[in-house]
């Protein structure tokens, strides 16, 4: 979205004032206006220029939520629902004004049930705040998506991250939700059970919803037992299509692998000087296997055969846990490691997924896109799933480059459709992505309007953002 087509902002800034002084009037200072609270909740880790909500209310319970939704409701105020503000694609602006629920303070574990390997909890709750609170159970919430975002804004931009290719994103390990809805009530899409053939599948509905639909109170959720071992181990290859052609012979040989990611050559580049790493500046694989301990060995003796056939280095794995750790803090810093490489420019993160078969093909045209229009833009990703990313490093002052990196990305998200993939495997449409949307899923567009039509009448819910 170009810094021009910022939207004013339309709605009545009589009746937000309204709806803030009786917030105010029955919460106190849970409600807070001053600039520095709402330029923070709009805060975008993208070039979209920030959009201030009108003020920020935090939320302590679904009561608060409720009766807050309720008041907006009534005035036909908008509602921006904000987890960590670790969204990629201005979820979090408000272009329309409004008030920015703030869910941190929802941060109760409300029920594991270990027997069954589920639990219950606010949307607050991070997935660090997750894993630490099961430390002692034997089990652990596998979702990865770097950032240590919380779960309410993981299931409503349907996340996934570097364990997506064993254990699957959001999507599939959210249970049920309860949902406050536009008319101020809550509603409960699911049970435990693990499956269902009870009518609409309304968890998935709002799982992705991007908060358009409804404020997600609690998250019931899929664990997983924590593996009996973990290795993780690199392989470098000479070119970045060698490096893909290993990812698409690992996944169709059926090797259980947990996380395979890739870097190119610009992105080791970067984390060896940010991190302190020492790796070949050539693409990278790095990856994990989760198991027993035979299971691993064999896991990762199949690999590096791959690897060896495909053109790749050695495959280097260990099970020591400092390691591990050590290596994939150097993938999870990979974002700030990418900024280092040109500190006085402003960056874009963007991802595409396409069938592994296709991962190859798009990667190496994409590349070939990025040299033609001489963009710096390390490549990382997911590519278990055929997932990967570009950081597109530019100045966001200068039109003419924003103009630049918008057509290329547009370009990057239409060679994925093209291939039969996404435009976004888990970074979601907010604002930055709305411009593609309708290439990928046509006329499916308008069921998705009537669905926002008829559970948003008045458009209340993080309006300017997918459609």
């Amino acid at each position: 979205m170009a810094i021009e087509d910022v939207q004013t902002r339309p709605r009545d800034p009589q009746a937000a004032q309204e709806v803030i002084a009786r917030l105010k009037e029955r919460f106190g200072d849970k409600v807070q206006t001053g600039e520095a609270f709402r330029a923070q909740h709009a805060h975008t880790t993208t070039y979209l220029p920030a959009q201030l909500p009108d003020a920020v209310f935090f939320a302590e319970s679904s009561e608060d939520v409720k009766t807050a939704v309720k008041l907006c409701a009534e005035h036909k105020v908008p509602v921006i629902p904000f987890g960590t503000g670790s969204s990629l694609e201005g979820q979090v602006n408000a272009p329309e004004g409004g008030i920015c629920f703030d869910l941190s303070r929802m941060n109760r574990v409300l029920e594991v049930n270990a027997e069954d390997l589920d639990c219950r909890v606010e949307p607050g709750v991070t997935r660090e705040d997750l894993n630490d609170y099961l430390r002692d159970t034997g089990l652990f919430f596998p979702i990865d998506p770097g950032a240590n975002a919380s779960l309410g804004g993981m299931a409503a931009t349907r996340a996934s991250g570097t364990n997506a290719v064993r254990y699957g994103t959001m999507k599939d390990v959210v249970l049920a939700l309860t949902v406050v809805t536009a008319d101020g009530e809550e509603i409960t899409t699911g049970r435990r059970a693990r499956k269902s053939s009870a009518g609409y599948d309304l968890t998935r509905l709002f799982v992705g919803a991007e908060g358009t639909l409804g404020i997600i109170t609690s998250i019931t959720l899929k664990l997983a037992g924590i593996p009996e071992k973990i290795a993780g181990g690199v392989s470098s290859f000479e070119t970045l299509e060698d490096a893909c052609n290993a990812v698409i012979m690992t996944i169709q040989m059926g090797i259980p692998v947990a996380r395979i990611e890739l870097l190119d050559a610009l992105q080791v580049k970067a984390c060896n000087a940010y991190s302190g790493l020492d790796f070949p500046e050539t693409p990278l694989l790095l990856l994990e296997f989760h198991g027993s301990e035979e299971a691993v060995a064999m896991q990762s003796a199949q690999f590096a055969e791959i690897a060896s056939e495909c053109g790749g280095s050695d495959f280097v794995w260990t099970a020591n846990a400092e390691e591990r750790t050590k290596l994939w803090k150097a993938r999870h810093s990979a974002y700030w490691a990418g900024r280092a490489l040109a500190p006085e420019l402003d960056g874009l993160s963007t991802d595409v997924c396409v069938p592994i078969s296709r991962l190859a093909d798009c990667v190496r045209e994409t590349q070939e896109d990025v040299k033609r229009e001489g963009i710096l833009a390390p490549v990382v990703g997911h590519a278990g799933d055929g997932n990967f990313h570009l950081l597109v490093l530019f100045d966001k002052d200068n039109p003419e480059e924003i103009a630049r990196v918008e057509a290329f990305t547009t370009r990057l998200a239409e060679r994925a459709i093209a291939m039969g993939g996404t435009a976004t495997g888990e970074h979601g449409v907010g604002q930055g992505k709305k411009r593609v949307v309708g290439q990928e899923i046509g006329k499916a567009v308008a069921a998705m309007r009537a669905i926002k039509q008829a559970l948003d009448p008045d458009n209340i819910f993080n309006p300017g953002k997918i459609f």
